[in-house]
């Protein structure tokens, strides 16, 4: 696993509500100015780190591989940070759902000099309805866009040192590095041959850097262990006259052993969204500020697998203009060293 996700690693962004809009902590703690499950009309990736988040021993030497699935509802219309119904605030589109269910694969490897790369790739099967007030309300016509596709690749490089401490509370710091690439498409159309929206395509067409640091100790006493990142995506060019808005994600969480097979686990995810902007995009109903709170269990499989599974909570959302919120989203996976 890597810390990063960009998304649960991409993965994602904040989408509008007005038309189609995206949203992470993924295998680490998602990013400054990063993607996660939150507002807006459209695409989201939750943001749950299952790097350092799913056991208490971090990122080990050797070869790890990540697989999850996230299930993340976004049905609720928000204004800044209050709820309100659909179309109780007039607009061209009134967002009624987005249905996001996504499979993320990670491959990661990690030297004993502790340098590592990982590699992420998510299918994302995305499910937007929304009502079109055509004329300004004198038509009133429904459009849904259901899909099923390979989203934006993300490769990552990264560097871990030991810090000094005793052999039963390890530390370990690190920092990351890489970049998002425009693999997935971005001019997904639905039945009726209308393209979706740039917040709601599988790719944003655009080339991000990713950036970030993170911290992990175990506790002597308990077995237990915590951990923090940051994460920063940052868009270095547009596509086809829309470019995302950067994204930053702090995180903090906690595992703790139960008994010998399971662990508690929590994370706190904080992400914030900078405006999409260009001709295709809509700066007035994108971006925000979102706190998620995540509690979860792990349970090992044996010594080399590891299933887990975290329920995501909104504790605070605050979208600009008028978004589709998430009320709740999970994460189910299994991870395996080798």
């Amino acid at each position: 696993m890597h810390p990063i996700h960009g998304a649960c690693l991409q993965a994602a962004s904040t989408f509008r509500a007005r038309k189609i809009s995206p949203a992470p902590l993924v295998l680490a703690l998602l990013a400054a100015f990063a993607g996660s499950a939150q507002a807006s009309c459209g695409s989201a990736f939750c943001s749950i780190n299952t790097d350092w988040g799913v056991g208490t021993t971090g990122l080990a030497e050797g070869s790890s591989f990540d697989l999850r699935y996230e299930d993340i509802k976004q049905d609720q219309p928000r204004a800044g940070s209050r709820k309100v119904a659909v179309g109780e605030i007039p607009g061209h589109h009134d967002e009624v759902h987005t249905f996001n269910k996504n499979l993320v694969g990670t491959y990661n490897y990690t030297w004993a000099s502790g340098w590592g790369v990982s590699a992420i790739l998510p299918l994302v099967d995305r499910d937007h309805f929304h009502i079109h007030n055509h004329h300004g309300g004198a038509e009133v016509i429904p459009e849904q866009w259901k899909f099923r596709e390979l989203g934006d690749v993300q490769v990552v490089g990264r560097y871990q040192q030991a810090l000094s401490g005793s052999d039963a509370a390890p530390r370990t710091a690190g920092a990351f590095f890489g970049l998002k690439l425009p693999t997935g498409k971005t001019d997904v159309a639905n039945d009726d041959g209308d393209i979706a929206e740039r917040s709601l395509q599988p790719g944003s067409g655009t080339t991000d850097l990713i950036l970030g640091a993170y911290y992990h100790q175990q506790i002597a006493a308990t077995g237990a262990a915590w951990f923090a990142q940051a994460r920063l995506q940052q868009p270095l060019n547009s596509h086809d006259n829309f470019k995302p808005g950067a994204q930053l994600g702090l995180d903090l969480g906690y595992a703790h052993p139960v008994t010998q097979r399971f662990s508690a686990l929590v994370q706190l995810n904080t992400v914030f969204k900078k405006r999409d902007s260009g001709a295709e995009a809509e700066p007035e109903d994108s971006g925000g500020r979102f706190v998620y709170l995540s509690p979860g269990l792990s349970y090992k499989l044996g010594e080399r697998f590891l299933a887990y599974a975290y329920y995501q909570l909104p504790l605070y959302q605050y979208v600009n203009g008028v978004q589709l919120t998430t009320s709740r989203a999970f994460v189910v996976g299994v991870s395996t060293h080798f």
